[in-house]
């Protein structure tokens, strides 16, 4: 693997964590992600205006935020693909039937680091390459987060839930960097 490689697609924790803050972000509903540990790790630390929920699965995470959504709060889902597999039932009855926005990032585990720089969808694990076309047979809109240039796709899915009354699930392609 080339560090230089991983590098150019990961995303610093901290530039994640200054992009929530700008988007108001106030909960943090997670099941644990390998891909994003460290800004999770960032975020357990304690910041400031940001609640850290731990949720028993992927299903909790999506109802409890959007609680939080009906109690006029700002939360943000953070989950693996192999979670959003899990709750696909839970964000239609959620965010399809019920039109409750949420924004979801959802670390690509098991993206081979071949695959960096490519469409996630020619990736050789099912669950990398299944997530896009699944969001797409769902009608929920999604953004690759590839690298630190595409943080602001963070405002513009919570835009777009709002707008929408919908998920919107932004893909977080390589593990996040420890800064």
């Amino acid at each position: 693997m080339s560090t230089g490689l991983l590098a150019a697609h990961s995303i610093p924790a901290s530039a994640c964590l200054q992009a929530l803050r700008e988007q108001a972000v106030d909960h943090y509903v997670i099941v644990p992600d390998w891909v994003q540990l460290s800004l999770h790790d960032r975020v357990q630390a304690g910041v400031p205006g940001l609640r850290m929920i731990n949720a028993c699965n992927e299903n909790q995470a999506c109802t409890t935020a959007a609680g939080l959504v009906l109690g006029g709060r700002r939360p943000l889902v953070v989950m693996q693909n192999q979670g959003l597999y899990n709750c696909v039932n839970t964000l239609r009855a959620v965010c399809l039937d019920a039109r409750i926005p949420l924004v979801l990032m959802v670390g690509q585990f098991g993206r081979e680091y071949a695959n960096f720089g490519r469409s996630p969808t020619e990736s050789r694990r099912v669950m990398v390459r299944l997530m896009e076309p699944l969001l797409g047979t769902m009608g929920i809109p999604f953004h690759r987060l590839e690298s630190a240039a595409d943080l602001p796709l963070i405002g513009r899915a919570y835009r777009q839930a709002r707008q929408h009354g919908t998920a919107v699930v932004l893909l977080v392609g390589a593990p996040m960097a420890w800064s």
